[in-house]
C-alpha cells in the first residue's frame, strides 16, 4: 500500500490487517519499521483531532515530524500543490499526511510524485483514517460487522466521513441507513424519521453540521435542527441497551447531540479519539513498510 487515499481502494483483508495491527499497538507492540522515516502533516483545512492524532502516532513510531504551516507556505504565492509536495519529497520527506478542501486533490499528484500520501480528508470526498478508527471502535464493541445496523445521521451530502464509512461498512457486511434533512442526502437514499430506525440501531454515527459548506438557504437554526434531526435525550432513551453513539467531532453540542449525551454511558466519542492514535500508527507503518 504505497498510499492511503480512499476506503474504496482497500480490500477487506487490508482493512482487517490495519485493525488487527492497531489492536497490537494498543496492547503495547513495538514498531516494525526498520529505519527512522520523515513525515510531514500538510493541512490546508483546520484540524485538531486528525492532525494531532497523526502527530502523536508519528512520535510513538519514532518518526521525524517535519512541521508544515499552510498559512506561511509558498502556496500563498501561487505555488501549485504538486510543487509543494515535490519540494517536500526533494528535501527528504518520505510520506505526507494531507488535508485539502478540494475533492480528490490527490489526483493531480498521481504521477511524478514518489512520496507516499495519506489522505487526511479531501473536501466532501473521503476520510479513510477516520473511517478506520470508527471501524476499530465498532469492532472493539461488537466483535464483528456482519448484520449490524448502523445509522449515519446528519449532514450526509457534505460528509467525507459518511462516504468513507458507508463504503467500508457495507463491504464488511453491516446494514447502513442514512438519516438527514432531505436536502442533505446527496447521492444516498435517506430517511428523516428517527422512529423508523431507533429500535433497530446498533450504532448511531452522528455527523457535524458543516455550515461552512452550505448555501444560505440550506441552514437551520440550532434548536430547529436539534429538535428535528439531532440525538435528543428522548431519542437516546429509545436506543437498545447495547447501542453505542459515535461522532467524528468537532461536536456542535445541542445541535447534532444533546450536550449531556456527549459523555453518556453509550457514548464512545472520546474512545474513538483514543483509538485514532493506534489506528494511525498502523496506517503509517503499513504505508512506510510496504512502500520502502
Amino acid at each position: 500500500m504505497k498510499n492511503l487515499l480512499s476506503m474504496k481502494d482497500l480490500e477487506v483483508n487490508e482493512i482487517e490487517h490495519i485493525l488487527n495491527r492497531a489492536l497490537e499497538f494498543r496492547q503495547g507492540a513495538e514498531s516494525e519499521l526498520d529505519k527512522q522515516y520523515t513525515v510531514s502533516n500538510v493541512f490546508f483545512e483546520p484540524s485538531t483531532r486528525t492532525k494531532m492524532s497523526f502527530e502523536m502516532a508519528e512520535r510513538k513510531l519514532g518518526l521525524h515530524v517535519l512541521p508544515f504551516d499552510a498559512g506561511t507556505s509558498s502556496t500563498l504565492k501561487g505555488e501549485t500543490l504538486y510543487d509543494t509536495i515535490k519540494t517536500l519529497e526533494s528535501i527528504g520527506v518520505d510520506a505526507v499526511v494531507m488535508r485539502h478542501e478540494k475533492d480528490e486533490y490527490y489526483e493531480e499528484l498521481s504521477t511524478g510524485i514518489n512520496v507516499s500520501i495519506i489522505n487526511g480528508g479531501d473536501g466532501s470526498g473521503q476520510h479513510p483514517s477516520q473511517s478506520l478508527l470508527d471501524l476499530y471502535t465498532i469492532k472493539e464493541e461488537f466483535g464483528s460487522f456482519k448484520g449490524l445496523h448502523i445509522t449515519i445521521a446528519g449532514d450526509v451530502s457534505h460528509s467525507r466521513v459518511a462516504r468513507s464509512n458507508a463504503q467500508a461498512l457495507q463491504k464488511l457486511g453491516a446494514i447502513v441507513t442514512f438519516l438527514c434533512p432531505p436536502q442533505w442526502q446527496g447521492e444516498f437514499d435517506s430517511t428523516s424519521n428517527w422512529e423508523e430506525v431507533l429500535p433497530l440501531t446498533d450504532v448511531v454515527m452522528l455527523l457535524r453540521v458543516q455550515h461552512e459548506r452550505h448555501e444560505a438557504d440550506e441552514t437551520f437554526s440550532k434548536q430547529q435542527y436539534h429538535e428535528q434531526f439531532g440525538l435528543t435525550q428522548a431519542r437516546y432513551n429509545q436506543l437498545k441497551p447495547s447501542a453505542i453513539i459515535m461522532h467524528p467531532a468537532p461536536i456542535n453540542r445541542d445541535v447534532e447531540i444533546a450536550s449531556v449525551l456527549v459523555e453518556s454511558e453509550k457514548s464512545r466519542i472520546f474512545r474513538q479519539m483514543q483509538n485514532g492514535v493506534f489506528v494511525r500508527m498502523a496506517i503509517l507503518e503499513s504505508v512506510l513498510k510496504e512502500r520502502f
